[in-house]
């Protein structure tokens, strides 16, 4: 026993040796910055043998692990390197990871590091920012981390006034992903509390509950919008666990679905929406449920539905494809493009409702519904 405690001292002693050696030559002029690289991860391989060693309080020590962290790529192992010496100069550089991959193992960590290092404020100023795609990639993350912190900066995005339907949707998902989220939102739900355009994403969160009591609470309120022969549809999660054929995917994209009309696929169809060529690139297969299903949930950027007022009285509706100080171009969802004098407009109003039409589910039966997916997630970036 005592051989081993000398032999764990003796150790410590060595790393805390190499250290020193290290430091004592940081008056040299070294040759290149290949040598300075080796230095620094040989001092970041000496700290990661140390118990408890705060970097902090060696400025020398903290400015060769943040050398080295610079010299890493965001990957776990960076991230691995801030949780392990607490270094919170790189609070900006994780958010970033967060906001480009917030459904990923980094992304999860990244934020779990900010709400670790108590940089709460640095979340929420993203959140309302005015970038809703970042705001939403911060949501999905922070759903993700599911901690009492997370569902405290999660909970009021719910029904706050003045946040569009996709942020409102995302919080639904992302506090649903609690037990004691879903017990909040069905006390809003008996309470009539919840905004009536939420009523999808709640229904897909507490009909999918494992909590029995709460599934079987939840279903004397709420219910999920009938299939073609008003056969009933499964939750979100549930059609994601299901496979489809793609060839009946694409005969229903052209038919009962009606996607052609809006959409075009490699050239084909109609420019009124996004293209979808490379749509399964884009999104998840739960995400391409959720815009099918709820498309005013997901009305994707520079697709946003917008009502144009003229002064002759008469309203235009449709996606603004290019605006001028002289002109707006506008494209009707019949795939119309109207070219309107700026002096002719008296008001551009922003619609809520997405140009995509709803309910599209009850042309489709559960399994058209699953064969679309399946061919949408067939179309990805060459």
């Amino acid at each position: 026993m005592w051989a081993g405690w000398y032999s764990s001292k003796r150790g410590i002693a060595l790393c805390s040796g190499i250290i020193f050696l290290v430091l004592a030559n940081q008056s040299m002029v070294w040759g290149s910055d290949d040598i300075q690289k080796a230095k620094d991860t040989r001092i970041v391989e000496a700290l990661l043998r140390l118990k408890n060693i705060d970097v902090h309080a060696k400025p020398k020590l903290k400015a060769a692990v943040l050398r080295h962290l610079a010299t890493l790529e965001e990957t776990s192992k960076y991230l691995d390197l801030i949780e392990r010496f607490a270094i919170e100069d790189l609070n900006e550089r994780l958010l970033e990871i967060v906001v480009m991959s917030p459904d990923s193992n980094d992304g999860v960590h990244a934020v779990r590091l900010l709400l670790q290092f108590g940089d709460v404020d640095r979340v929420l100023a993203e959140i309302d920012g005015k970038d809703e795609k970042r705001t939403l990639a911060v949501v999905l993350a922070m759903g993700l981390v599911a901690t009492k912190e997370s569902l405290a900066v999660l909970q009021p995005l719910v029904a706050q006034e003045g946040r569009s339907l996709a942020i409102r949707s995302a919080a639904v998902t992302a506090v649903g992903r609690q037990l004691q989220g879903q017990k909040d939102l069905l006390a809003q739900v008996r309470g009539q509390s919840l905004p009536s355009d939420l009523n999808f994403t709640v229904a897909n969160v507490l009909l999918s509950s494992l909590d029995p009591a709460l599934k079987q609470e939840a279903g004397k309120f709420l219910k999920l919008p009938a299939t073609k022969n008003s056969e009933p549809l499964p939750t979100v999660p549930e059609l994601v666990q299901r496979t489809g054929q793609v060839d009946g995917g694409l005969q229903v994209f052209r038919t009962v679905g009606t996607c052609s009309k809006c959409h075009q696929v490699r050239g084909e169809g109609k420019q009124v929406g996004p293209d979808l060529s490379e749509i399964g690139s884009k999104l998840s297969r739960e995400a391409m449920y959720v815009s099918i299903l709820d498309p005013n949930a997901g009305i994707s950027h520079n697709y946003e539905n917008q009502s144009i007022f003229l002064a002759d009285g008469t309203i235009v509706s449709g996606i603004v494809i290019s605006q001028t100080d002289a002109l707006v171009t506008l494209r009707t969802a019949e795939a119309i493009e109207r070219k309107i004098p700026s002096d002719e407009i008296e008001e551009m109003v922003k619609q809520k409702i997405s140009l995509m039409p709803a309910e599209l589910q009850k042309n489709m039966s559960v399994q058209n519904l699953v064969d679309l997916v399946e061919y949408l997630m067939t179309l990805k970036k060459k």
